[in-house]
């Protein structure tokens, strides 16, 4: 019986997806209409609208390898608004300082799952970020001594930032 009531969902995202689009269909559903079976998230993270071929730096800038819960990573996935996008779904609530991902991409949709329901969190550009760009400088501390953290100031509200040590922009 309870095939049967999948199939149903199935067949019904399926419809949707061909005459309304992908950008129409549920998160969710969508992967399940593109043939990859990820199960809904009833806890945990969606980061969507990912710029294509970013999706894996997002993954080490927050440092889901380290993590014990499932991510998924769909890569290429077509979208309406950018063409072709990013998705990276996470079934756990786990501590992630999501703020970092407004340095990577500042278009990333952050949507936070609890108990089946969807809210979405504003990114804001963190005030520095550690670890997740390298210093351009080759002369730079950073690059040079063993140990320094690749440390990052926000400088203007345009989202420059600045290495703390010789301060060289890198964005």
């Amino acid at each position: 019986m309870r095939r049967i009531y999948k199939w149903i969902a199935f067949a019904l995202a399926f419809l949707l997806f061909l005459i309304l689009g992908s950008e129409t269909v549920p998160l969710a559903d969508r992967a399940v209409v593109m043939g990859i079976g990820i199960d809904k998230i009833e806890n945990g993270y969606v980061l969507d609208h990912i710029s294509a071929g970013s999706g894996m730096k997002v993954y080490e800038a927050l440092g889901l390898a380290n993590q014990k819960c499932q991510v998924a990573i769909i890569q290429n996935a077509k979208s309406e608004k950018l063409g072709v996008k990013d998705i990276i779904k996470v079934n756990e609530l786990i501590d992630l300082d999501l703020d970092v991902l407004a340095f990577i991409d500042k278009n990333i949709t952050v949507n936070i799952i609890k108990d089946g329901i969807a809210s979405k969190k504003t990114l804001t550009p963190p005030k520095r970020i550690v670890n997740v760009a390298k210093c351009p400088n080759p002369r730079c501390i950073s690059n040079v001594e063993e140990g320094v953290n690749y440390e990052f100031a926000l400088t203007d509200d345009k989202g420059t930032y600045r290495c703390i040590y010789c301060e060289t922009k890198i964005k």
